[in-house]
């Protein structure tokens, strides 16, 4: 554009639509940013969103540009880059990959089932999805090697496999509806071992905090801690109603006879049925805790609480970080 307009007067694109401290709004927010529909958005398309995004930062837009369009350029904006680095995320990795990502791998882990080699074919495909995703989205502040990323991305596979063959060797006695649940205690067992392991450095080295005005404060672990132990919640929460409740449907499904007559369908019915449950409890997951994580002076370590006491006294009762989804 040879000229700019200026910013609508009031308006900063960088504040919250919905109130992030409300679980509401924050459900508000990541039903806008983990909408599906973002992954068929041209390269060229999210580029100009980032750029549009940019300009509106600095004060200026395209002439015509409505509040609207400026919105809509944010969602794509938060739906592709990196909240810390600015940075496109690959698309495996968005959020808003999740459903059909997560669709396809947890109905195939939900049908496969009785067999090991289909076990371990599923659970190994299904831990790699969640390695690039957990990469994706940890802190960008804490650079992790290509060593790192394959000993976490081993670790977590190895434990989803013991998880998942062990109790399906144990289960073979057992109700066939317990023998469906196997997956899912291997989903969370994986994602308690794979999110710490990938973002290692930052429970080595910390996380960055700051003031309620983003004033760096310093580098903390317990922060690191508390929000990778919410992103562990949050996954494992996400996972649960599709793989809890879903097989319980199954089960009862297919004692009927015309189910038993397609058994053809069962695999994809399962896959749109995870769909239905990932659509709504990616975001409900996403916004258990808020993004904007905050943690009490009193609960930072020893050195970094007295740092911040002899530089602002009493006036930071709360640090806040990134927490990474």
């Amino acid at each position: 554009y040879t000229e700019m307009a200026t910013v609508p007067l009031g308006f900063n694109i960088d504040a919250p639509r919905w109130d992030q401290s409300t679980f509401l709004g924050r459900l508000k927010h990541f039903l806008n940013i983990t909408d599906p529909r973002t992954v068929l958005v041209t390269e060229k398309e999210l580029d100009r969103a980032k750029a549009l995004v940019e300009g509106c930062r600095s004060g200026l837009v395209p002439p015509g540009s409505s509040q609207e369009q400026l919105l809509y350029a944010k969602k794509l904006y938060d739906s592709a880059f990196h909240p810390d680095s600015g940075e496109k995320m690959n698309i495996i990795g968005r959020m808003s990959f999740q459903v059909p990502g997560g669709m396809a791998l947890t109905g195939c882990m939900l049908q496969f089932y009785r067999t090991v080699p289909a076990v371990v074919f599923w659970q190994w495909m299904n831990q790699s999805f969640n390695a690039i995703v957990n990469y994706t989205n940890r802190n960008a502040a804490s650079p992790i090697s290509l060593r790192q990323i394959g000993v976490a991305y081993v670790m977590a596979t190895g434990a989803a496999l013991a998880t998942a063959v062990g109790l399906n060797l144990y289960t073979k006695q057992a109700p066939p509806l317990l023998a469906r649940w196997v997956p899912f205690a291997a989903v969370a067992a994986a994602n308690c071992v794979n999110i710490p392991m990938m973002r290692q450095q930052e429970i080595i080295n910390g996380v960055t905090v700051t003031d309620g005005d983003n004033n760096e404060l310093g580098r903390s672990r317990r922060a690191a801690v508390k929000g990778i132990a919410q992103v562990v919640v949050s996954r494992i929460t996400m996972a649960a109603p599709g793989m809890i409740i879903l097989p319980i449907i199954m089960e009862r499904l297919e004692k009927y006879s015309f189910m038993q007559r397609i058994r053809v369908v069962h695999g994809p019915l399962q896959v749109l049925l995870c769909g239905g449950f990932l659509l709504f409890m990616v975001p409900a997951a996403c916004a258990l805790f808020p993004q904007r994580c905050s943690l009490a002076l009193a609960d930072l370590e020893q050195e970094l609480r007295d740092s911040i006491v002899a530089k602002h006294g009493n006036k930071v009762p709360y640090v806040y970080f990134n927490k990474g989804l």
